[in-house]
This record gives C-alpha cells, structure tokens and sequence, in this order.
C-alpha cells in the first residue's frame, strides 16, 4: 500500500518477543502491521485518546497480545486494504482463507486468488506487500515443498509464529498489555 509523503498515519510501536510491531489505522481499519520500527516515522502521529484510530489501534494491540500468548486464533479488528492494487487484495482476501496452524503453497494460493500465469511467482508478490502482517496471515505461505521462503517480518519471525500456532510455544506478549499512547 502506498502512503503519499504527506500523509500522516496514526501510529502505535509496541515491543514484543518479535521485536518492535509497528500498528498504524485509518479511521476505517488496521493500515499497517509491521516488524520493526517505522521508517517514516516524520509522517507518523500517535493517535488523539477517543479517535476512532485510537480505538482501532487499542483492539489491534489488544488481539496481538492475545494472539502472542495462544489465547486468540482469529482477529476481529477491520482492516483497511484500500490503498492496495486489485490483484494483490484478491491474494490478501485469500490469505484470510488459510486457517489458523496450517499452511498452504504460493501455487494454492495463486490458483484460489485466480491467478493463472506466473501465478506462484504474483502470489508472492502481493504476500511482499501484505501492509497487515500476522492479521493478514501471509507467513502461513510456503514453497511447493513445504519450505519456509520469504517472510517481510524474517524467517526466524515466520518460523516462530508458525510454531506458535502449532502449539508448540506461546510468544510473550512484551509490552502489548498497554493501550496506544
């Protein structure tokens, strides 16, 4: 999703046992779930206490905990995905579809968003730029083998929240526990 220059995005940077998770929203949803410290960070504002980014930002933060220490396997929060190009919405729709603990390939995925030529290679793409990562489930994406590839968030942060949703561990949640300040 593309942000002018100019735009201002109510933002929200939260430590976790990932590291750093930068939260942004619109009035109308979730923009913005990123590993990592935002890099336009001059753009971005803290959202005023009883706007509805603030109160947007408050569930995401809120679910992301949950999720973090297994007690939550769905998000509720509304996502705003209205900056994204139609082909890469139709693969990010269909990520929604990939169940909680499983995975699915880049070429099922292709085939369910309708992409047909080059397929595997587009579905990757569109998961490069899912601006919603862990709520928009792209790290549940893997080779045709079964491999772990690409992940916006690291590896190491795909294989961690797989194994989450295993039920092999829960994350610690960090500092989640706070409203967006």
């Amino acid at each position: 999703m593309s942000i002018p220059a100019t735009a201002t995005r109510r933002t929200v940077v939260r430590d976790t046992s990932l590291g750093p998770i930068t939260l942004s929203a619109s009035p109308q949803g979730l923009t913005r779930l990123r590993l990592g410290r935002p890099a336009t960070a001059a753009h971005d504002q803290r959202p005023g206490p009883g706007s509805a980014e603030h109160a947007l930002l408050e569930q995401a933060v809120a679910e992301l905990g949950e999720y973090l220490t297994g007690l939550r396997s769905t998000f509720e929060v509304p996502v705003d995905l209205s900056g994204v190009e139609p082909e890469h919405r139709r693969v990010l729709d269909e990520l929604c579809a990939t169940g909680y603990g499983r995975t699915r390939s880049y070429g099922e995925l292709a085939r369910a968003a309708g992409l047909t030529e080059d397929g595997p290679r587009r579905a990757g793409a569109a998961c490069a730029r899912n601006p919603v990562l862990i709520v928009v489930p792209c790290h549940r994406i893997v080779s045709a083998t079964g491999a772990l590839t690409g992940y916006a968030g690291g590896l190491p942060a795909k294989r961690a929240l797989l194994a989450l949703e295993r039920g092999q561990f829960p994350l610690d949640a960090g500092d989640l526990s706070g409203s967006p300040r």
